[in-house]
């Protein structure tokens, strides 16, 4: 048996990476095919893998070893229940732009909200600072006062200029680190100002309507170092919440959470019991109006059908 690290999925095949550094396509035994996993991918980019070479010389993916973490979202599969993203990550990255394209609060927080849940820690990078005007740098500070209280490290960078470049790599060394966020946010820009020897596909807005046109059709690991995995993904128009107990979904707002035992109520939601702790915290302005906001959304108007607490079964 082989041991091998997953660096690309294009559907039935895989590019696993050897423990020898040499590189094989792979696909699944048959009977992984058969367990039941109601995702549209049993196998994500991020996996490590056990195989056997069959006798043209391909991978053939035996097990899966168990994930430390991963990331996922709900699919547009309506015949499956949701797509992992990556798994065993480090360090998720969320590229965010305040205009060129409009990133909006909802998104950045159910973001937030699933790599909490996963126990992933979370990099919020403004990028295309370079672009904004006064409002918009106004703007800029409101969303990373609102982050910042909440706990998450932020960072500013001009992919085209290379502003926090140097930071950022210095945030990530050492680490497997997923890169997510709308399309045209300019992740593969920003990972081709880390590496310009990646030379990821990038885009141009949609002048029509200031959206991203996707140009990562699948996730994909890179080498930055010996010792920093990028991973590359499709830019993502919504993300919704899967996998999740509705009841225990300020649990996964750092904020929230930290005054959960300061509320009257033990089982408080948070939206209008007396004594909630959070809510005199929103009115004092000590947890961001904006990701109360989100709260509530998630809470009220996305569905039970988006609280899944079993995707295995």
């Amino acid at each position: 048996m082989i041991h091998g690290l997953v660096y690309r999925s294009t559907g039935s095949w895989y590019d696993v990476k050897l423990e020898s550094g040499d590189f094989i396509e792979a696909r699944l035994v048959g009977k992984l095919r058969t367990k039941g996993i109601r995702t549209t991918n049993p196998i994500a980019v991020g996996d490590k893998v056990v195989l056997i070479i069959d006798k043209d010389n391909k991978g053939v993916i035996q097990s899966i070893a168990e994930r430390k973490n991963y990331i996922i979202r709900k699919s547009v599969n309506l015949s499956k229940e949701a797509h992992i993203i990556a798994a065993n990550i480090d360090l998720a990255i969320l590229v965010v732009t305040i205009a060129y394209p409009v990133t909006s609060p909802g998104f950045i927080d159910r973001f937030t909200v699933t790599a909490e849940a996963y126990g992933i820690p979370v990099l919020i990078v403004f990028n295309k600072i370079d672009l904004f005007n006064e409002k918009e740098n106004n703007l800029l500070l409101e969303f990373e006062e609102a982050y910042k209280k909440a706990g998450y490290t932020t960072l500013r960078t001009s992919a085209q200029n290379k502003d926090g470049v140097v930071e950022l790599n210095d945030l990530i060394h050492g680490k497997t680190v997923l890169f997510s966020g709308n399309s045209g946010a300019g992740k593969s820009t920003l990972i081709n100002a880390l590496n310009s020897d990646f030379e990821l596909k990038t885009g141009e807005l949609s002048t029509t309507h200031q959206t991203g046109k996707h140009t990562t059709t699948f996730a994909e690991m890179f080498d930055l170092t010996t010792a920093t995995k990028i991973i590359d993904t499709p830019g993502i128009k919504g993300f919704g919440l899967v996998d999740l107990e509705k009841e225990e979904l300020s649990r996964y707002f750092p904020e929230m959470m930290a005054l959960l035992q300061s509320c009257k109520f033990h089982n408080c939601r948070h939206i209008n019991e007396p004594g909630c702790s959070v809510i005199e915290a929103v009115n004092k302005d000590a947890i961001g109006f904006s990701r109360y906001k989100s709260y509530l959304a998630m809470y009220n108007q996305d569905g039970d059908n988006n609280y899944r607490a079993n995707i295995y079964s």
